[in-house]
């Protein structure tokens, strides 16, 4: 007898429809998995076995074939499980009920019957629904990370038990509930404020624009000024995530495996702070299995690396074109995948081995050959394409005795969001979010500059020996602070103050 039960396998973040036959013949008993399964699909049939006999049905002593379809396409993880079971049940004639080709089936199986969790649900339920499946069965355990899509009713089941006993009509069941799950979500807020940090109003301002425009931003001074706290507080006025971001940023959340069992929508940006130990494979993304890497778990949010000379040279050259073209391209004999990488690049260092040179209050014990070595391992292409160097000078004494406070978070990410609401609107039809997105055929359009402002630009050119890239940079920049001054037009004062976050380079870089 011949079956057919709906399934899925995803490339990269893409899924595509798998086809799950099963056939039961006369013969030898056997059980035979084609169509290119990888290993952990080729071990299912051992889960399989014990998860039907220990669920109390009979395992069929026949021969039996089940074919992964389309058979020309690698068939890869454990969420096959189930729907390989339910359909050499229903082969074999335990479910005997038709509307089971109405539903689509993602699961584990354990060796008693339990339906396990598993990796990448949001992509595969996605997947299904743009294939016109509206009904959906995965494990209970995944069901808060299904339901947050629209149009498609999740069903979730402990065990392989109750889904036989549900389609024989001896139990009911509802699909889940969407509306809780994201509310319950969405509370999640940053601990950690701006208002923490005495003093820096000049850089708060520097994290405010890069903020509105997403721009990246490298900070530069000695220990102690205040690199990483200013940092680690940038999250708590980035703009609030829209609903398409979220699922955006879930889908690599989910692909990756960082999903607890109670979370569904990630609603936060994301913060990802990797170590300068990190490989460029961790960083960049790939493995044997090719999994998303840290700049696509920043996704939407923040990369932040933590003294930036400490990372090996050749680990920071493989983020220039993520930097560049927002998405990391991964190529495997196998195939090739695409991860989205759009994401604000916070970086700080030391300007020397010792961290003082140029400071006011320690002597710098550093020779400028070690100097010039030390600031070498940061190559000008990667540099160029970091949009405001910024020089962070210690906190006085008299500042941290102030009793008057700083500005919070909400006050500064209030500006932050009305700067973002411009650019969403602006840019409505042009397929980008923010100015630092800039292509130059758009900017022509949207960064119209006068006489006054040409002649500025043109004399930063040529004193600072500036390259184009940097040149559209700087236009870009400016951009964003008019939209956070609330102007239409960029003026005079916007291009000089953005010329002044690009010029730390060459006081460090010529020691």
């Amino acid at each position: 007898m011949l079956s057919r039960i709906f399934s899925c396998v995803l490339n990269g973040l893409d899924g595509s429809t798998t086809d799950v036959e099963v056939d039961i013949s006369n013969g030898l008993p056997a059980l035979n998995i084609v169509g290119l399964p990888d290993t952990a699909v080729k071990e299912s049939k051992e889960r399989i076995r014990a998860a039907i006999k220990n669920s109390g049905f009979e395992f069929p002593m026949k021969r039996i074939t089940i074919n992964l379809a389309p058979a020309n396409t690698k068939k890869e993880g454990t969420h096959l499980d189930l729907p390989m079971a339910l359909g050499l049940l229903d082969a074999a004639g335990v479910i005997k009920n038709d509307s089971v080709k109405d539903f689509a089936f993602i699961g584990e199986l354990s060796l008693n019957g339990k339906i396990n969790r598993v990796t990448g649900i949001l992509p595969l339920v996605i997947a299904l629904r743009n294939n016109g499946f509206n009904k959906i069965v995965l494990p209970d355990e995944n069901a808060a990370e299904g339901a947050i899509i629209k149009d498609v009713e999740i069903y979730s089941f402990s065990n392989l038990y109750e889904i036989v006993q549900f389609f024989k009509g001896e139990i009911a069941a509802a699909p889940v509930q969407r509306k809780l799950i994201i509310e319950h979500n969405e509370k999640n807020d940053s601990a950690e404020d701006f208002s923490e940090v005495v003093g820096q109003e000049g850089i708060k301002r520097a994290f405010q624009i890069a903020a509105a425009g997403g721009h990246n931003i490298l900070m530069i001074g000695p220990p102690g000024s205040g690199k990483t706290m200013l940092a680690r507080r940038f999250p708590s006025i980035l703009p609030d995530m829209t609903y398409e971001e979220a699922i955006e940023v879930t889908k690599i959340h989910s692909v990756a495996g960082l999903l607890t069992n109670y979370s569904s929508l990630v609603t936060t940006r994301p913060f990802r702070s990797p170590h300068h130990t990190i490989s460029s494979i961790a960083l960049i993304g790939g493995g044997r299995m090719p999994k998303p890497g840290e700049v696509s778990l920043a996704h939407y949010g923040i990369l932040f690396l933590d003294e930036l000379p400490e990372f090996q040279r050749n680990v920071l050259e493989v983020l220039r074109q993520p930097i560049e073209d927002e998405v990391v391209t991964i190529s495997r004999i196998n195939g090739t995948l695409t991860y989205p990488s759009k994401f604000i690049l916070v970086a700080s260092m030391n300007p020397c081995p010792c961290g003082y040179y140029g400071d006011s209050t320690h002597q710098c014990t550093c020779s400028p050959p070690q100097i010039k070595k030390y600031l070498s391992k940061i190559s000008g292409p990667l540099l160029d394409r970091i949009d405001m160097h910024i020089e962070v000078f210690p906190v006085q004494c008299s500042e941290l005795q102030a009793e008057q406070g700083s500005k919070s978070s909400l006050e500064l990410k209030q500006n932050v969001n009305a700067a973002r609401t411009i650019q969403l609107q602006r840019y409505e039809k042009e397929g980008i979010l923010f100015n630092s997105q800039l292509k130059p055929k758009l900017m022509k359009k949207y960064c119209k500059i006068g006489n006054a402002e040409k002649e500025l630009l043109e004399a930063a050119f040529n004193k600072l020996g500036l390259s184009a890239r940097a040149y559209n940079r700087i236009i870009k920049l400016s951009r964003t602070i008019a939209d956070l001054n609330g102007c239409e037009r960029i003026q005079v004062s916007h291009i000089a103050e953005a010329i002044q976050y690009r010029n730390l380079d060459r006081k460090f870089w010529n020691p």
